[in-house]
């Protein structure tokens, strides 16, 4: 993903003082920590507990999908319209394909800030065509040229794990789920190409992918509609915390979105679906919203892993910081809320 528009940053320290002053002014700071929190829609971010629940409790197969991330990640770099990305468009087509979903590339022209004038493609998986209301659930499945964000080698290999691979891997194991699910709607899986072709972050856009899609849907309306989506992005941190995005809350009908998808968490004991607003986020669901005016909110883990250790954009965004349990109970979240949705 790209950018947030409320990262929270670590305290800093100060000098010591005695310690009557320094517990009125704990008071007086929380207090107004509180009511900033509360006037931004947004609350101070608590550690969450983590489930007990393990990988044989639950019914949806992280190790395979751990098994889809890593492939992926074998690849290496999927920058738009390299070779990598082609390789990871023909694994993903050959799985989808198997497991009965009709795979389509939607193709444009885009302009790469280095390279010129290149060709990407968002792949479409629509699963039961038939049904004319459709849940959307999508992923980014490029990666970043650099990990520009990395203190020691920022030109260096970024292969993307959490950031690119795991809402991916989630979906190639959703997949297996999707002929015989019992829903009265049909599903699409969209993979966003060019989320983030971006050498230079101050100048070059983001979210092509999801724009063109978001573009073609409004100006050449379907035969189908969307009544809702979901997007998965960096879902598959070890260290799982994934809170409801302050965007998201904003708005009444993606409210709701989130409401249901963070009470389906809640009766599943999945605990790292943490009911507290953090960070505002600017990435793909923006367009679904803005453009083509689908609800649609944002399932992420912006803290990789920790709000003071950061793997975003750097070398260490590699399947070993990455969980299967992770995966699981993700997958198993938005599973049972698709079997849920009325």
């Amino acid at each position: 993903m790209s950018k947030s528009a409320d990262r929270e940053r670590p305290p800093r320290r100060g000098a010591a003082f005695p310690w009557s002053y320094a517990v009125l002014g704990a008071f007086i700071v929380l207090g107004l920590v509180g009511l900033a929190a509360w006037n931004n829609g947004t609350h101070a971010q608590r550690p969450a507990a983590a489930s007990k629940l393990t990988l044989t409790q639950i019914p949806f197969d992280g190790e395979r999908a751990y098994g889809h991330l890593k492939a992926i990640c074998a690849i290496g770099q999927r920058i738009s319209a390299t070779e990598g990305m082609q390789r990871q468009q023909k694994y993903l087509t050959d799985h989808f394909q198997k497991l009965g979903g009709k795979v389509t590339l939607q193709g444009f022209p885009a302009r790469d800030p280095v390279r010129g004038n290149v060709q990407l493609a968002n792949m479409i998986v629509e699963w039961h065509p038939e049904k004319k209301d459709r849940i959307l659930l999508c992923a980014h499945y490029d990666t970043r040229p650099f990990p520009d964000q990395d203190p020691e080698n920022p030109k260096g290999l970024f292969v993307g794990a959490n950031d690119g691979a795991s809402g991916v891997a989630v979906l190639c194991e959703l997949g297996q789920h999707m002929a015989g699910l019992k829903s009265k709607y049909g599903v699409d899986f969209v993979l966003f190409d060019g989320e983030e072709l971006v050498y230079d972050a101050d100048r070059d856009p983001y979210f092509l992918g999801s724009e063109e899609f978001a573009r073609q849907y409004k100006s050449k309306p379907p035969a189908h509609r969307y009544v809702s989506g979901v997007l998965l992005d960096m879902v598959g941190d070890k260290d799982l915390q994934i809170y409801r995005e302050v965007g998201g809350m904003k708005r009444p009908q993606t409210r709701e979105l989130t409401l249901n998808i963070f009470a389906v968490a809640r009766e599943l004991g999945v605990r790292e679906f943490v009911n507290q607003n953090l960070h505002e986020v600017r990435d793909d669901h923006l367009a679904l919203n803005e453009i083509a005016g689908i609800p649609a909110i944002d399932l992420i883990d912006f803290d990789y892993p920790t709000s003071r250790i950061n793997y975003w954009h750097t070398t260490k965004d590699t399947p070993e910081n990455c969980s299967a349990l992770s995966l699981a109970k993700v997958g198993w979240v938005v599973k049972t809320w698709l079997e849920k949705a009325k």
